[in-house]
């Protein structure tokens, strides 16, 4: 059962596949050797796929994410690590994009126009050890200079760090007026303070290489801070890019990694002659069925980010919204390996097979933000009508923005 795409979804995903088949065969080298697939992103940059979200009038594809997230599943097929190295990219490519639409904001523009030109791949570098990534607070310092200010601070999960020109990145302002505020800035990654550490040595998604990132003193001028609010507040803005974008986007790629290996289970299974045992039809099925109903909520979700829906609430119930997708989806991925292992017995444990590969890189699924607990917590208390951070709305969010409550 494949999914079911419209002819221009069929068209991306189908140019994808051909991608996902040639990162297959070299999947196994970079997990193995712990290094990043350069030449995968050349392929990418060759097919056009690194301005797939920029809007057709700016250069691009004008994808947007019903048309992003079966792509991202059907390179996740042939290589997760790639496919979620190039999330960090494609995702923030296609938030701006959905707010140049409707802003036409040069600054947007300019950074969209330079990602066609190949001047740009971006990563989102917001992580730090000890600390919950959920865009509410930094360790990172940023202390105001003339002109702009200066960031110190350690990033950890820098994933996409190994080939991108630029960053997102977040700093917490303690001297701001008001109270301490987080700021949202953009910075290049060749700028004067920026040092990536190589840390990277985990036991699945080796090929993302997502190591840390010390920034000592780094400037970032007033207009590269693109946003900023209240510290441990729920903000709109977020919401309406990182959370509705992000969620999905990470989904797609899990779900697409259980799918390339339910796909390869079952092209063994075949080669075996083993497709007629009611065991094993018992199993496949219950892995199919909890593909498409990831894929059936993930698709759910695009529809309201694309309406707009999503966005009518209150921020905590968006927030709890999109970290919903990808608990199904991650939890959904890992419970399909496991049922697998059970089919496929000593060959999922195999070096020398891919499965094993998948089998370890779907377990960054759950603690991935928004990890499982996370998730669980946030969606109990919007449920009980409980308010564990105060939030910034949609009519308040800014650089004005203040502390509620």
């Amino acid at each position: 059962m494949q999914p079911l795409l419209t002819p221009g979804q069929q068209e991306l995903v189908d140019r994808a596949g051909k991608l996902a088949d040639v990162f297959a065969e070299r999947a196994a080298q970079h997990d193995r050797e712990n290094t990043f697939p350069h030449e995968n992103y050349d392929d990418l940059r060759e097919a056009g796929f690194l301005r797939l979200s920029v809007p057709e009038e700016l250069g691009g594809f004008g994808a947007g994410l019903p048309e992003i997230l079966p792509v991202l599943e059907r390179l996740a097929m042939g290589d997760g690590a790639t496919a979620l190295a190039f999330t960090m990219h494609l995702s923030p490519l296609g938030q701006w994009a959905s707010v140049w639409r409707r802003t036409r904001s040069p600054r947007l523009e300019g950074l969209l126009r330079k990602a066609v030109d190949g001047d740009l791949v971006w990563a989102s570098i917001t992580s730090e050890t000890g600390l919950r990534n959920d865009m509410t607070d930094a360790s990172t310092r940023a202390v105001r200079v003339e002109g702009g200010f200066e960031l110190t601070g350690r990033k950890s999960f820098a994933t996409n760090s190994a080939v991108a020109t630029h960053c997102s990145t977040t700093a917490r302002y303690e001297d701001a007026e008001g109270g301490p505020r987080l700021l949202l800035c953009q910075i290049a990654l060749d700028q004067p303070g920026v040092t990536i550490h190589r840390t990277w040595d985990t036991m699945g998604m080796r090929g993302t290489q997502s190591n840390d990132v010390e920034l000592d003193k780094v400037f970032v001028e007033d207009a590269a801070v693109v946003h900023s609010l209240p510290v441990k507040h729920l903000d709109a803005r977020v919401l309406e890019t990182v959370w509705a974008w992000a969620m999905p986007a990470f989904s797609a790629v899990y779900t697409g990694v259980a799918a390339g290996a339910l796909d390869w289970t079952v092209r063994s299974l075949v080669k075996r002659g083993k497709t007629a045992d009611p065991v094993l039809q018992d199993a496949i099925g219950e892995c199919q069925i909890l593909l498409e109903s990831s894929r059936a909520l993930i698709h759910h979700h695009a529809g309201d980010v694309l309406s707009r829906r999503l966005f009518t609430g209150d921020v905590q119930d968006g927030v709890a919204r999109c970290a919903t997708v990808k608990y199904v989806a991650a939890n959904n991925a890992v419970q399909v390996m496991q049922r697998l292992v059970e089919v496929l017995g000593g060959m999922s444990y195999t070096k020398a097979l891919p499965f094993e590969r998948m089998w370890r890189d779907i377990q960054a699924s759950t603690f991935m933000p928004m990890g499982n607990m996370v998730t669980r917590k946030l969606v109990g208390a919007t449920v009980l009508g409980e308010r564990p951070l105060p939030e910034i709305g949609p009519d308040e969010t800014g650089p004005d923005s203040r502390a509620q409550g």
